[in-house]
């Protein structure tokens, strides 16, 4: 059975851009492998509407709500493998089984890569450590807060953080910034500990601070990580898509109408932009949902 498009990935993006097609009438199918990124925090913060709400119990909804629509079908299981195939695209599961299409929406997202040198990091992600105030700021407001040195952009978290409380830079080691970004923590108001890292402690996921190598526990309530990320899936990179190098990690390039370098297939949400955020991701789906929709109608009319 062919389909108008088949969506790899059911989450944020992936759902927003089922929900435009399905409106318009269009045969969808999601595939959806069950693993959001924000899947480790208890509640999603700052989207429209949903502000605390945990996120599975968001995607639930948001699933309910498109598959009410009757030309939109969802596949639980793994894509492992998509090629372009004369007019379309077939879409290899891991069951073996295949979807054909005539267009491609990548929304499988992100895989986040935390060091696993410093013990206590892993079991605490997504409560304690974190990667986005806007998204878990609040909740650790006028308490005594961390950031850990991992890519160049945690010099900009590091300066970032103060607004939510008194803030510590973890160099871990790594050589101290410049003069220039020395004076901007200063005015920041940022303590930097420029030595290396033994642990965290505390009663996981709770966090009661950060051992240092020479034996003192610099005590804070969250850290904040600008985690280094992958593809949650190959697909793009077997379809031959072009990547951009992003701040954490490559992502996929699209143009304004989330189109890839391939032609007929879209990608959208993280995978898709250099700023990652759930109403981001949202919003990217709504545009590749309706983008592909009218390449469906208007690129048989310009043949």
């Amino acid at each position: 059975m062919w389909h108008d498009a088949v969506i790899i990935g059911g989450s944020f993006a992936g759902l927003s851009a089922a929900m435009q097609l399905a409106r318009a009438g269009r045969s969808v199918c999601v595939v959806d492998a069950g693993q959001p990124r924000n899947r480790f925090a208890a509640a999603s913060h700052g989207f429209f509407g949903q502000d605390g709400v945990p996120p599975r119990e968001m995607i639930a909804q948001a699933r309910a709500k498109v598959a009410a629509y009757p030309s939109v079908s969802f596949v639980d299981g793994v894509a492992s493998d998509a090629r372009a195939d004369g007019s379309g695209f077939v879409v290899k599961l891991a069951s073996g089984e295949e979807l054909w299409a005539h267009k491609l929406i990548l929304a499988f997202g992100l895989i986040d890569g935390l060091p696993e040198e410093i013990p206590g990091l892993k079991e605490r992600w997504g409560v304690t450590v974190l990667h986005c105030p806007y998204c878990h700021g609040y909740e650790f407001k006028g308490q005594r807060l961390g950031v850990l040195n991992v890519v160049p952009m945690s010099t900009h978290q590091a300066l970032l953080i103060p607004d939510w409380g008194d803030t510590t830079f973890f160099l871990n080691g790594a050589p101290m910034p410049d003069d220039a970004t020395l004076r901007k923590l200063e005015q920041r108001n940022v303590t930097i500990e420029a030595g290396p890292i033994a642990r965290l402690e505390g009663h996981a996921p709770d966090l009661a601070g950060v051992r240092l190598a020479d034996g003192r526990l610099v005590e804070i309530s969250a850290l904040y990580i600008g985690s280094r990320t992958t593809m949650a899936s190959p697909i793009a990179e077997r379809l031959g898509c072009a990547f951009d190098d992003g701040p954490f990690g490559a992502v996929i390039h699209t143009d304004a109408a989330k189109m890839t370098s391939v032609p007929g297939v879209y990608a959208a949400g993280d995978i898709a932009r250099p700023a990652h955020n759930a109403t981001l991701a949202s919003a990217d789906g709504v545009i590749a949902g309706a983008q592909l929709h009218q390449a469906l109608i208007f690129e048989p009319l310009a043949a």
